[in-house]
């Protein structure tokens, strides 16, 4: 190689270097464009995505709205509907204690005319068992109290007593005022006196 090849091949490698100096400038840009449209391209699709989650929000806040209005409506009306339940209930009741009203009227009517009291007993007794039976038919009955054991969840202890009989100790001796339930729920106690 002669010192002219030398200086020719320095020269076009510096040449070639010359070239590559502007293309690492251009890379270097065109990597700096393409960060740019990466991080628009980013942003769009987040802007896209807020936008979706704002439009599903929108609608879970619509149905949400929708919900809670139709569950007040619900509740309403069941509100209403117990309450009409509850009245007609009360006027069945009360309808068929009507009978029981009207013998008692009769048998006041007839205490004037009557001369036997045996008979005005024998009506009051009448009157007395068709309201009982009434009472039963709704579900109304008696606590069984006299001479049973003591128990807190159906008696009402008034006072003690010396027990009269030994086997009375501890039970009930004597009923003050009777005590009823409604369907096996207790209703008013058994106001008792108990045997010590």
């Amino acid at each position: 190689m002669t010192k002219k090849d030398t200086t020719v091949m320095e020269a076009t490698i510096n040449a070639d270097k010359k070239k590559q100096a502007p293309k690492k400038k251009q890379s270097s840009a065109s990597k700096k464009t393409k960060k740019k449209e990466d991080k628009d391209k980013l942003l769009k699709d987040l802007n896209s995505k807020l936008r979706e989650s704002n439009e599903k929000l929108k609608e879970w806040h619509d149905k949400y709205l929708r919900l809670s209005a139709e569950f007040d409506n619900y509740r309403k009306r069941t509100l209403k509907e117990k309450i009409d339940l509850t009245r007609a209930a009360g006027e069945q009741m009360m309808l068929s204690l009507l009978p029981v009203i009207d013998d008692f009227e009769r048998g006041i009517q007839n205490l004037n005319d009557s001369k036997e009291i045996s008979a005005v007993k024998e009506g009051m007794i009448l009157i007395y068992n068709k309201f009982k039976s009434f009472l039963n038919q709704n579900g109304i009955k008696e606590i069984d109290a006299r001479e049973k054991d003591f128990n807190i969840d159906l008696h009402e202890a008034v006072t003690k007593i010396p027990a009269p009989k030994k086997e009375l100790k501890g039970k009930v001796v004597d009923v003050i005022q009777k005590g009823y339930t409604l369907n096996e729920k207790v209703i008013r106690f058994s106001k008792v006196v108990i045997g010590e």
